[in-house]
């Protein structure tokens, strides 16, 4: 089983820092699993939650500006963030020791193998009820 890094050590990982090399596993899974994506979101509210909170407490407005001012920043930075996911994905496996690529090769095989599975079980399915009306 891979092992996981504590709360401190993600958030270091969050905030753009490496890890270790005992949790290289880890990062590659992190970076590619099915809900890699989420887990990229995760890591980027991680990093500007403070900051929002920073801004609806501080700007010197009315409550209703400084609320819309902190949600204007967080949805632009999570629009931008989420436009170059998936670079900063292949940027934190690199920091890892993989090559470039390794994170878009890893998640198009994963999609192609459960789009075969997929296709198994259909086939499977389909011949199971031919046998049946025979």
């Amino acid at each position: 089983m891979t092992k996981r890094p504590g709360l401190w050590l993600w958030l270091k990982y969050a905030l753009g820092a490496g890890l270790p090399a005992e949790y290289d596993e880890w990062v590659l899974h992190d970076t590619t699993c099915g809900s890699w994506l989420l887990r990229h979101f995760a890591r980027v509210l991680a990093v500007i939650i403070v900051p929002l909170v920073l801004i609806s407490l501080f700007v010197p407005a009315s409550t209703s500006i400084r609320v819309l001012t902190a949600l204007t920043v967080g949805l632009c930075q999570l629009l931008l963030f989420g436009i170059i996911g998936s670079d900063m994905t292949e940027r934190r496996l690199v920091r890892a020791g993989y090559p470039w690529g390794t994170g878009e090769r890893t998640r198009a095989q994963r999609a192609v193998d459960s789009q075969r599975q997929a296709n198994r079980l259909r086939r499977e399915r389909i011949a199971a009820r031919r046998e049946r009306r025979a």
